[in-house]
């Protein structure tokens, strides 16, 4: 690789530098309690005129108070303390009263019903759960079936329906609180992986894995140059709106913009220019969504002010790539990362030189995952856990230790109560080989990585091996695609052929003809063996509660179908 590429000089000249004791609460928000307590960190958007704001000393202050009334109530160091809350300060607030008591967060999406709740809340042996009305009603119901869970904490809606209030607590407990010191391998979280392809585990994320998520996020970001607010509509209990938002935002001692608003392609518009967003993170689904209600987004809405867009969880694909570079003006950096170790491949615009200018980064390619984040060893594996020759599909896997020999600190400590599953992440030791992603990819001579699917989404037709997302993203370039699925269906004689499910977009009535038209789109553009053999026609397609497509429920549904049991 050239000396004169960024990329390779940004790994040459990179090292971690993780600290033996660390504290996510410490860095995120007691520094900047005590150097910048009027900064705003949280904007708190409730959907009316104005937006309220929270300072840096107003969270610690209220943080404090927390931490004070959860010890009243028993909670110590090493517990699990259930957090059900969406994007709003309140959340914040407790994430970092658990960190600076070095108790265990678990985030649990509102969004969440009955039976996900109760697996989460059981295995984790979650002691007690802080939650608004979101969830207030579903987890009361659940005491009985939760026996670990001790006490609920209502919060704004909900304050006053658990066992103790929010307001009550806080209003009684000190505003001082001498924080806990922990070690940066401590745990910080106990985070549900999605369930896109099986039951989900709980991953441990430590307190460095702050550390190791910060130079992906700065890449991304294009350095995180602008002083307006970060906001994105991902989910502060997932990965994305922890690890991709609230946290390195605040790390940076930045203002990030919390709505509890569901997702809204017109409305997350109208909240970017109104509060004049310069850095978000949005799903390739947002992005497509935007593409429908405002196709001259400039003209539509003039006072958005983006510098940089990071985006995650599918392949961009060149049509969203184009609509941010030609139409908002930016373009976007596709990034890729998992629960376990998030941040390790994306793309960047343009970074920071040793001398403080400004020069471009590693250009963003559509299509393509980008490159590996400095810092992270990132390579193509095969079955055997050998590196792949570039151009050769294979699995996406991050080795335990950067090409300096360095432990990465961006590795979760396992499984919660799952050490086979923990050994099974791992071609080799834990911790010391390669950890597969359960993606893979093809790795080009220049280290752009190019997304094949998930390991378990790819399939055989007639010898040839598929993978869903090309196939999927050629097809929503027709305008007569809203969303599309892609799954094997099963077949006598090739083994499988490729089936799509299709959502229509607003306005049309699909015929055979579409059906023709678009397997010829395919067959045109791609190969004869992935054009689909079935289309079908659907209102809405399976998703997790991140919004990412459920393509095993699917697939299911072709394997029931085949053997009789539709």
């Amino acid at each position: 690789m050239s000396s004169d590429d960024p990329h390779a000089r940004l790994h040459a000249d990179f090292a971690w530098n993780v600290p033996e004791r660390f504290n996510i609460a410490a860095m995120c928000l007691r520094r900047w309690a005590r150097e910048t307590p009027d900064a705003v960190a949280i904007l708190d958007d409730a959907g009316a005129d104005p937006a309220t704001p929270f300072t840096y000393a107003a969270l610690q202050a209220d943080a404090n108070r927390l931490s004070n009334a959860l010890g009243s109530l028993g909670v110590t160091r090493g517990d699990r303390v259930a957090v059900a809350m969406p994007q709003r300060a309140q959340t914040a607030i407790a994430l970092m009263a658990l960190f600076q008591m070095g108790a265990i967060a678990v985030p649990l999406s509102t969004l969440f019903g009955a039976e996900a709740l109760q697996s989460r809340l059981n295995d984790s042996g979650a002691k007690l759960a802080i939650v608004d009305e979101g969830s207030m009603d579903t987890i009361s119901a659940l005491r009985e079936a939760c026996p670990a869970l001790a006490r609920v904490m209502g919060v704004a809606g909900a304050d006053g329906r658990g066992d103790v209030s929010w307001n009550g607590s806080l209003a009684a407990a000190r505003a001082t609180f001498e924080p806990t010191d922990t070690a940066a391998d401590d745990p910080a979280l106990l985070i549900y992986t999605s369930g896109t392809t099986g039951p989900a585990k709980g991953a441990v994320i430590p307190h460095r894995a702050l550390i190791g998520n910060l130079s992906g996020f700065v890449a991304s970001q294009n350095w995180f140059q602008g002083t307006g607010p970060f906001w994105s509509p991902a989910d502060w209990a997932w990965t994305g709106g922890l690890w991709d938002a609230l946290l390195p935002t605040l790390y940076f001692g930045r203002t990030i913009v919390a709505s509890r608003a569901r997702f809204d392609a017109d409305l997350a518009l109208k909240l970017m220019e109104r509060h004049r967003v310069t850095h978000t993170f949005l799903f390739p689904t947002a992005l497509k969504a935007m593409m429908r209600v405002a196709p001259e987004p400039r003209a539509s809405h003039p006072r958005l002010a983006l510098q940089s867009i990071m985006s995650a969880g599918e392949a961009v694909g060149e049509g969203v790539f184009a609509y941010c570079r030609d139409k908002l003006g930016v373009v976007v950096n596709e990034m890729f990362g998992q629960t376990e170790m998030n941040y390790v491949v994306g793309n960047c615009g343009q970074y920071r030189t040793r001398s403080g200018r400004m020069a471009p980064g590693w250009p963003p390619r559509a299509g393509s995952m980008g490159r590996p984040y400095p810092g992270h060893r990132i390579a193509v594996i095969d079955d055997d856990g050998d590196e792949c020759p570039r151009g050769v599909a294979g699995d996406i896997a991050v080795h335990a230790r950067d090409v300096h020999g360095r432990r990465d600190p961006i590795f979760f400590l396992g499984y919660w109560n799952n050490e086979r599953a923990t050994h099974a992440k791992f071609t080799g030791a834990p911790f010391e080989s390669w950890c597969r992603t359960g993606d893979r990819a093809v790795m080009d001579e220049q280290g752009y990585l190019w997304y094949q699917g998930r390991s378990d989404d790819q399939f055989k037709s007639s010898g040839y091996r598929i993978g869903p997302a090309e196939i999927e993203d050629c097809l929503a370039r027709h305008p007569a695609v809203a969303q599309v699925a892609v799954v094997p269906k099963p077949d006598a004689e090739r083994g499988a052929v490729v089936k799509a499910f299709i959502i229509p977009a607003v306005g049309v009535a699909p015929d055979a003809a579409l059906v023709e038209e678009l397997q010829q789109l395919v067959r045109s553009r791609l190969a004869p063996y992935e054009t689909p053999k079935d289309i079908e026609f659907v209102a809405s397609l399976p998703m997790t509660t991140t919004g990412k497509l459920q393509r095993n429920v699917l697939r299911q549904l072709e394997i029931d179908r085949a053997a009789g049991r539709d």
